[in-house]
């Protein structure tokens, strides 16, 4: 799983690039990785609008929305194999009796 740095080192590093020093020196200097400052650098295009692109909260929004996803789709597959264990067991879960 990727490294989460605090987004306050973040404007920092990308402040340090803006004020014109090499990605490559600060990327030495701080120890993280070129590439990370380079996304780093085209997300905040893509937030100021600079660039095309989904922003950081739409980012965080999508996420979560998927993460939703993926336990409503578990929740589904539990019902749905619990109400075949009932239909094998030939048990009504409401008792097999109408009034």
């Amino acid at each position: 799983m990727p490294r989460r740095y605090p987004e306050e080192f973040r404007r920092k590093v990308l402040d340090l690039v803006a004020a014109g020093r090499p990605v490559a020196q600060v990327a030495v200097d701080l120890g993280i990785s070129d590439q990370t400052i380079y996304t780093w650098r085209k997300q905040e295009l893509i937030d100021t609008g600079q660039l095309p692109g989904a922003t950081s909260v739409e980012q965080s929004e999508l996420t979560a929305a998927r993460r939703r996803i993926r336990e409503l789709e578990h929740e589904v597959a539990i019902l749905k194999r619990s109400r075949e264990l009932l239909k094998e067991q030939g048990n009504s879960p409401k008792g097999g009796t109408r009034p």
